[in-house]
């Protein structure tokens, strides 16, 4: 069975940059895309960036220009580096991983940006 566990959230001041981690470990099949999504409280979760199987990365409109994801090429680690955060960008972020007959979902670590 995969997991992922995510390391990297906290508080930060607005303005401020914050980078998160996401390990996998365990066996899957040929993971085919990977991606980071958030939970803000009282809005449904959103995916805030993917690479998809192609190698393309994709971010929700908000982060464009702010948030970067990356990983390795056997996408055992995958980074979102974030920067100018904005209050708007607190929330439970959660790393995600899809291959061709399964889904994975990390646990999900905090980020609490103040204004």
């Amino acid at each position: 069975q995969r997991q992922l566990v995510e390391s990297g959230g906290g508080s930060v001041q607005a303005g401020g940059s914050l980078r998160l981690s996401c390990v996998a470990s365990g066996f899957a099949d040929k993971i085919n895309s990977v991606a980071w999504y958030r939970q803000v409280f009282g809005r449904q979760r959103e995916r805030v960036a993917v690479i998809d199987e192609g190698g393309n990365t994709d971010y929700v409109a908000s982060v464009k220009g702010r948030f970067a994801i990356s990983t390795d090429n056997a996408k055992n680690s995958v980074w979102l580096q974030m920067n100018g955060l904005l209050s708007e960008d607190t929330g439970v972020y959660t790393c995600y991983q899809r291959s061709s007959t399964l889904q994975y979902w990390g646990q999900g670590i905090r980020v609490t940006v103040s204004s």
